[in-house]
């Protein structure tokens, strides 16, 4: 199977012109916060140690009491700091010049200073194109992103851009780390060699008729680097973009080349990126939490992929993918539509779906992919630019050539958005599981602006809205087993899972995740066995001839003691169909 890039149209950036505002000339103001200095309510005073204040309350008490008096001012002593120094009281907010000059003029007084607030700062980035960056601000339909870098940047998270490799572009270099290049044919790769730990983009050019009969010619689309600065752009930088997870790391893993990549290639990168091990290639030194893949073809997910992405989630690598660009239903587009896999559909500008977006029930979640035309401009044509998501590229038409920046619309311009998310959803929660991260940008999504014909999943990320929310609520217990059980005809096979660390009982919601490779699933009695032996039954022979069991079940298990071994018991009760537990989990 052969994949593509899921990328449309790229255009020429746009200068600022002299009515722009300049990029990074302001500082936002937080909620609340005071545009100029306000009068004291409270001071901070702190006296030398050979001074009788520093160590007697009573006798700090009636300093500031007589130095207030002098000021013509009520101050009080009101307790000691952790520093040892004296918080004084004023009463209410007042000009505190008369009672500071006061302290100051005393030689047993080190310091004084007014007890100021502060506020949490959100900073408008520097870099020269932000401005044009939509997709990150825009309340409209944009990401909420800015607000969340006041808790993450995505700092000790790597990201795998699974894509067409990387340009040098010095707004991404910062935050590059080694990859791989696992292209095998060295005509697709135009490097004059198979894989090598070299994952520079050599270009994916192609002449008319190269790709197939009936293909057209096409420039190369540098389109790995492109998805890498909107994951991880260097920020703050005075110059071009802004990345969401500007303090996390791009790991460039090449598999599209010319006429795009082999499946095979694809499978061994998601396993290298995930920490996995690949025959005859080196281990991964920086394994990635999270996995972006804007690629796709057609066909349902094969069990080649499905198995790839299985394992690099059970090594606790968040895996994204692009939904798309058919204007179709993705269940018929792999990879999205593996299971296990966040699969992310493209919005516009104005918060609808994107014209060329595929949909369904499948999709995960939306983010921005942008519009560089309408949907009734003529194919191929660029007529709204500032619409589409700018990145880093390069200007080379072949080979490579200056760095540049581009808008370029596509669900691949939409996955690195919540790849980028994902990091920083790690980094502000290191011990999430791959679902949790899921679960928690679906769970805090908002309402499109606009509207999705066919299903957008559970509306557009927001950033800022998912990270207040895995960092101010605790941590679901979650407990998986991965290891493999085959399932042999008219045999039943158990799959253990010992919970531990958990106070009380299991809840009333407890989350059965079951994923059974099976080919006729109407074969299949499954049950939840809880540790005293209480059979709850999830699925019992339903579904005929339909292929696997990807579901999560509620049980009430609230009258079973959480801790303790339970078990996912399967019964195949026919012959002819044969298959194993992939994996299962339990979410107290």
């Amino acid at each position: 199977m052969s994949v593509t890039l899921l990328a449309g149209t790229a255009t020429t950036s746009l200068a600022l012109t002299a009515a722009d505002p300049a990029p990074g000339s302001q500082t936002l103001q937080a909620a609340g916060a005071p545009t100029a200095a306000a009068p004291a309510e409270n001071l901070i005073v702190g006296y030398k140690t050979t001074a009788a204040e520093a160590g007697s309350n009573s006798a700090a008490a009636a300093d500031v009491a007589a130095k207030g008096k002098k000021a013509s001012k009520k101050a009080k002593f009101e307790r000691r700091l952790g520093t040892g120094a004296a918080l004084v009281t004023l009463g209410t907010p007042a000009d505190a010049a008369a009672v500071m000059a006061q302290f100051r003029a005393d030689p047993d007084v080190a310091y004084v200073e007014p007890d100021s607030r502060a506020y949490a700062l959100a900073v408008t980035p520097n870099d020269t194109e932000y401005a044009k960056q939509w997709d990150l601000f825009e309340p409209t339909a944009g990401m909420n992103v800015p607000a969340a870098w006041d808790t993450t940047t995505g700092s000790g998270v790597t990201v795998a851009v699974i894509d067409t490799g990387y340009v040098a572009h010095s707004d991404v270099a910062p935050n590059v780390v080694a990859g791989y290049d696992f292209i095998s044919s060295s005509t697709a790769a135009r490097d004059g060699n198979g894989r090598d730990n070299n994952p520079a983009d050599q270009g994916d050019w192609s002449a008319a008729g190269e790709c197939g009969t009936g293909s057209t010619a096409s420039n190369s689309s540098w389109h790995g680097t492109h998805v890498a600065g909107t994951i991880a752009a260097a920020t703050g930088n005075s110059k071009g973009v802004a990345g969401i997870a500007y303090g996390a790391k791009i790991q460039p893993v090449r598999v599209l080349g010319k006429c795009g990549g082999a499946t095979s290639d694809i499978v061994d990168a998601i396993t290298w990126a995930s920490g996995g091990s690949v025959s005859g290639i080196p281990a991964n030194a920086t394994p990635a939490k999270v996995i972006n893949m804007s690629l796709g073809g057609s066909g349902a997910c094969t069990a080649t992929y499905q198995n790839a992405i299985n394992a690099a989630v059970g090594r606790g690598t968040t895996v994204v993918v692009a939904a798309g660009n058919s204007n179709a239903n993705a269940s018929g587009f792999s990879p999205a539509s593996c299971n296990n896999v966040i699969n992310v559909a493209s919005t516009n500008r104005t918060g609808d779906r994107s014209f060329y977006s595929n949909y369904g029930t499948i999709i995960d979640v939306s983010a921005p992919g942008g519009e560089t035309r309408r949907a009734t401009d003529t194919p191929g044509t660029v007529t709204t630019p500032e619409n589409g998501i700018l990145s880093t590229l390069n200007d080379g038409a072949t080979t490579p050539g200056a760095e540049i920046y581009k808008p370029y619309q596509g669900t691949s311009m939409a996955a690195p958005h919540i790849a980028g998310l994902a990091a920083l959803v790690v980094a502000a929660k290191p011990s999430l599981t791959p679902a949790q991260v899921e679960s928690a940008i679906k769970t805090n999504a908002r309402p499109l602006a606009g509207t999705c014909t066919g299903g957008c999943g559970t509306g557009l990320a927001d950033a800022a809205a998912t990270v207040a929310a895995v960092t101010s609520t605790p941590t679901t217990p979650f407990f998986e087993n991965t290891a493999d059980f085959a399932i042999a005809d008219n045999a039943t096979v158990d799959s253990p899972l010992t919970v531990s660390g958990v106070t009380g009982n299991a809840p009333a919601t407890l989350k059965v995740g079951v994923n059974i490779v099976h080919t006729y699933i109407g074969d299949l009695k499954v049950d939840l066995v809880a540790p005293d032996g209480t059979v709850y039954t999830l699925h019992n022979r339903a579904g005929g001839s339909a292929d696997n069991i990807n579901q999560t079940y509620t049980v009430n298990a609230s009258s079973e003691v959480a801790n303790g071994t339970w078990k996912l018991r399967v019964n195949d009760n026919a012959g002819g169909d044969t298959g194993k537990i992939d994996s299962w989990s339990l979410g107290f």
